[in-house]
């Protein structure tokens, strides 16, 4: 075994973590768990994590759950396609392979929503097989201690890291070698004030040994961030609130959200082509909700309807009372307007995520 496999195994099983819920789990929850970890903090995953497996404690659980109730679950997650995509890998899997979650590295990467690291980190974890991953995590911990300069989401950087987390895959213990690596990354070789005291490899770090620590590995290259405005008309009726369907792709694909508009004429058009009358209406403070790749200004409108219109007989739009909305599959931009319009009552925070 190489010495930098051997001592984080070492370190893991001395100071790594041991009380993840989904450590020492089923394929299905290590699947789980990793789908939710992209590009989301272990504290925040947790308690979702938690929740989700007792709403869908098996993958034929999942699949015979509608989406708006899998989606319900994910609200407040964000990067809503992961919550889809579960949703139709969980269907592929009772209709391909009974229900068992399959073994194959070749089968679980042809999964939806599912890449080379995912795929390869079930496989170590649940199966305990020899397989490199390469989440973003682990590629901070082998562009330090390799020294490879550049961003790590750059084909060739990638490629090279990629051929570092191969050559360094011990021959036996890649479960805990995969969870010392992640745990690493996570806890000791960090973003920002990394403990290199701590680290295990720190001897032979080539960014430590050669100060570039804060350096490596290189960050994103900068690009000005598109910003875009929206209207959210909230269309009330005392305690009601009309919620619409998004159409199944997209960021918010398949959520309920209050009618969207890019600004207020248009929002006013709608209300008007659609014949609604408002008894009072009112403009709520602008917030801005930032995504990956743009931020977007949102203003609410709300609008107390003198009457119901028959909108909500129409396919994709409902009427909720706000309370009931909350604990529906709605994103987080929406959660924070109804959470506004109507406080959640006791008990029910834990819906909030």
């Amino acid at each position: 075994m190489n010495t930098f496999a051997s001592r984080l195994i070492a370190w893991q099983n001395k100071h790594g973590r041991h009380d993840l819920p989904w450590q020492g789990q089923d394929a299905y929850r290590v699947w789980l768990s990793e789908i939710m970890l992209q590009q989301t903090q272990v504290a925040t995953v947790i308690p979702y994590y938690q929740r989700f497996v007792a709403a869908f404690p098996s993958v034929a659980a999942l699949a015979a759950a509608s989406e708006d109730d899998v989606l319900a679950h994910w609200s407040g997650l964000g990067y809503y396609a992961r919550g889809r995509n579960l949703h139709k890998a969980a269907r592929i899997i009772v209709e391909k392979f009974n229900g068992s979650f399959p073994h194959k590295f070749e089968d679980i990467v042809e999964l939806p929503g599912i890449g080379r690291s995912t795929a390869a980190a079930v496989c170590a974890l649940a199966y305990h097989e020899r397989r490199a991953i390469l989440d973003g995590n682990v590629k901070r911990v082998l562009a330090r201690y390799c020294g490879i300069a550049g961003w790590s989401g750059d084909k060739k950087v990638e490629e090279k890291l990629w051929q570092q987390a191969e050559a360094l895959l011990p021959p036996q213990d890649v479960a805990t070698y995969t969870q010392a690596l992640m745990d690493m990354g996570a806890t000791v070789c960090t973003r920002s004030k990394p403990k290199c005291v701590l680290c295990p490899v720190q001897g032979d770090c080539v960014a430590l040994q050669s100060d570039r620590v804060a350096e490596l590995p290189s960050p994103r290259p900068r690009k000005a961030v598109p910003e875009r405005s929206a209207v959210f008309l909230l269309l009330m009726h005392g305690n009601d609130i009309l919620l619409e369907k998004r159409p199944g792709s997209g960021i918010w694909g398949g959520l309920w959200c209050p009618p969207q508009f890019e600004d207020e004429d248009a929002a006013r058009d709608w209300f008007v082509r659609n014949g609604m009358e408002a008894s009072e209406g009112e403009r709520l403070d602008t917030f801005t909700h930032t995504f990956t790749h743009f931020k977007l200004h949102i203003t609410p409108l709300r609008v107390e309807l003198a009457r119901k219109p028959l909108l909500a007989a129409q396919p994709g739009a409902v009427w909720l009372d706000v309370g009931e909305a909350l604990g529906a599959a709605i994103p987080t931009p929406v959660r924070k307007v109804l959470s506004v319009l109507s406080p959640l009552p006791p008990g029910d925070n834990q819906r909030l995520g």
